[in-house]
């Protein structure tokens, strides 16, 4: 398979089939690891970025933002080899900046959105985001405030997209249908944890994205590290969170079968859960964060790696998901 462009949802953009999530940029990957790894992205073939207005955590809310800014300053048509995705909606907690409570709380007011994204730019040095995603949904704030911003935002030429993050199935299907009241294109994609650990989606998230046609970008592929082989790590004597630990104490049956399985196809676990993402129809591109070039390569290989029938019916029975769609899964 190997790194491919499709489109996203039913959206005329191209988008490789992997993105490049930048969340570990900053605090995980210093800057000139960051660069290196972008650089690496585009040469693979990889043109999807994804990045939110709050990482940098330890260091500054948007501090990975800025990053990227001075990667595309660099010029070299970096800015224009890149399908740029951001995020609103949480709170920013800046050095040096003012207490704002709308700035500092969690919503999708019109204010925030459109104060969010100016900062956006000015930190990401572009002059237009690809994909705007709002990180949650927020159903206290009226979809007419909600879509009138990101309409703005559209007609001014800042915004190309919007994508949701984390919404429920029926927050799609309401989001889709407001801003089609208001002939507005509505929502290109949804961005969601997905992963054989958590198969939540399939439920209702992943019926919704195929029925307004949205591409459907999961995060936490490796489902925190456990797909990545952690109980090989564990013997090897890696250190582990605490919380990782627990993780693993719970769920080692399961992890032992997959990696036993992994293991019998002679590919490395990550790699396997990667392209099981990949096999479904349904997912357009898995959100990667590497904190190296190695690691990204590592996890390009899984474009390569074909499931057949008999293995992903295995990986059912290690990792079963919630019987199918609703209201099939538990009705009739």
């Amino acid at each position: 398979m190997a790194i491919t462009h499709k489109r996203l949802g039913r959206h005329g953009v191209l988008v490789s089939n992997l993105c490049l999530g930048t969340m570990n940029f900053g605090w995980h990957a210093d800057e000139k690891t960051s660069f290196a790894i972008m650089d690496r992205a585009l040469e693979l073939g990889i043109n999807f970025f994804d990045t939110a207005d709050v990482y940098g955590w330890t260091i500054a809310h948007g501090a990975t933002e800025e990053i990227i800014g001075r990667w595309f300053a660099q010029g070299g048509g970096r800015r224009e080899a890149t399908v740029l995705a951001t995020k609103v909606y949480n709170l920013m907690d800046r050095p040096g900046e003012r207490f704002e409570p709308n700035h500092a709380g969690r919503n999708l007011s019109a204010m925030k959105i459109a104060r969010h994204c100016e900062a956006s730019l000015k930190r990401l040095q572009t002059d237009a985001i690809d994909l705007y995603q709002m990180h949650h949904v927020d159903r206290d704030c009226p979809w007419d405030e909600t879509w009138n911003a990101f309409g703005n935002l559209q007609k001014q030429g800042k915004v190309v997209y919007v994508g949701s993050s984390n919404f429920a199935g029926w927050d799609i299907a309401t989001a889709c249908q407001e801003a089609d009241r208001r002939g507005l294109p509505g929502l290109a994609s949804e961005q969601s944890q997905y992963h054989l650990g958590n198969r939540m989606l399939e439920l209702e998230v992943i019926p919704a994205c195929r029925h307004y046609g949205l591409g459907l970008i999961p995060y936490s592929p490796l489902w925190g590290g456990l797909l990545g082989g952690a109980l090989k790590k564990q013997k090897e004597g890696r250190t582990a969170s605490e919380d990782t630990q627990k993780s693993i104490q719970t769920h080692r049956r399961r992890l032992a079968a997959y990696e036993s399985l992994c293991d019998k196809l002679g590919e490395p676990p990550a790699a396997v859960a990667l392209a099981w993402l990949l096999s479904n129809p349904a997912v357009t591109a898995p959100i990667i964060g590497p904190r190296t070039v190695e690691q990204l390569e590592s996890a390009v290989h899984a474009t390569e790696i074909v499931l057949n029938e008999r293995t992903l019916k295995k990986l059912d029975s290690i990792f079963p998901g919630p019987g199918g769609e609703a209201p099939q899964a538990y009705a009739w």
